[in-house]
């Protein structure tokens, strides 16, 4: 049973290093799953694509087999979809921590939730990272409790220590985000992107959900994205320590999830419109172009 305590803020992932502050790219075990014949990307069974993913400059693998990530030498980090079982949450935080995962996200309640259970499961949630000593980062995310802004902002008025995993395509389709004023919007967020420690990277426009980030015809979107990102390197660079990193995962789904769109292929039959492979070494290169605005941003202010 999780105790009463004043909250803390989970901390920041870190390498017990005396570096500065960096970006951690990673992935998402999603990504090269089901990958078809003509991807670019890794096949075989899990030690060859772990290996691949190594070999290919990621340092990091969110899944649910920690072992086979330490094996190829990837950091393993755990995830958890939570509806409103604190025990549970609890439990699956120890078995990642214990597993070595660097930090947990966690997909936290249904969206149904009153505001006070809102503030039950996430105090839990910080007193479980501080109990622990387990970094774990609340999930922006469809069908959770953080699936409106609005009141994931007045949550964190309440819960100022809370800390995101930033998965904000669901943010960017689910409020059909630019019906309005970007730049309000935007400045209403600054909250989150203060607290984002961590990052699942996809680009999807109001109607879709994973898109082809690197086409050049959805340039509008990725600057949005370009963004959010941005904003969010900000927030952690502001107080990092040495040795803290902020962890990227491209997170593209397989056809069978319906988020990518579906193309006729040459053969005449449908296909995923891009290569994941492809599209997440993109998104990395992004996302590095990204940590490096903000960087300068704050060596000038």
């Amino acid at each position: 049973m999780v105790q009463s305590m004043s909250p803390s803020s989970p901390p920041n992932t870190r390498d017990g290093s005396t570096a500065p502050p960096r970006l951690l790219a990673g992935i998402s075990f999603l990504t090269p799953a089901e990958l078809p014949d003509w991807s670019a990307g890794p096949r075989g069974d899990r030690a060859a694509i772990y290996a691949t993913l190594k070999a290919a400059g990621y340092e990091a693998i969110q899944t649910l087999e920690p072992q086979a990530a330490i094996d190829a030498g990837l950091i393993p980090t755990g995830m958890m979809r939570i509806f409103d079982d604190i025990g549970q949450m609890r439990d699956q935080a120890m078995r990642w921590r214990d597993a070595g995962c660097d930090c947990s996200t966690v997909q936290l309640g249904t969206g149904l939730e009153s505001d006070a259970e809102m503030r039950r499961l996430a105090g839990a949630l910080l007193a479980i990272a501080h109990e622990l000593g387990h970094p774990i980062y609340l999930e922006t995310h469809r069908a959770t409790m953080t699936q409106d802004i609005r009141r994931t902002l007045d949550l964190i008025a309440d819960l100022p220590e809370l800390r995101f995993n930033g998965d904000f395509g669901h943010w960017y389709i689910g409020h059909e985000l630019t019906y309005g004023d970007m730049d309000m919007k935007f400045d209403a967020m600054r909250p989150v992107f203060e607290r984002t420690r961590f990052m699942h990277l996809r680009v999807s426009s109001n109607a879709f959900g994973q898109l082809t980030a690197s086409d050049p015809a959805e340039v509008r979107h990725l600057d949005y994205y370009r963004r959010m990102w941005t904003a969010s390197f900000e927030g952690f660079l502001r107080s990092a320590a040495p040795g803290d990193y902020f962890a990227v995962h491209p997170e593209l789904l397989p056809a069978r999830a319906f988020y990518p769109k579906m193309v006729r292929g040459p053969d005449g039959e449908w296909r995923e419109e891009s290569d994941r492979w492809t599209e997440s070494a993109f998104l990395i290169a992004v996302a590095r172009q990204c940590f490096a605005e903000a960087e300068a941003a704050l060596c000038a202010a």
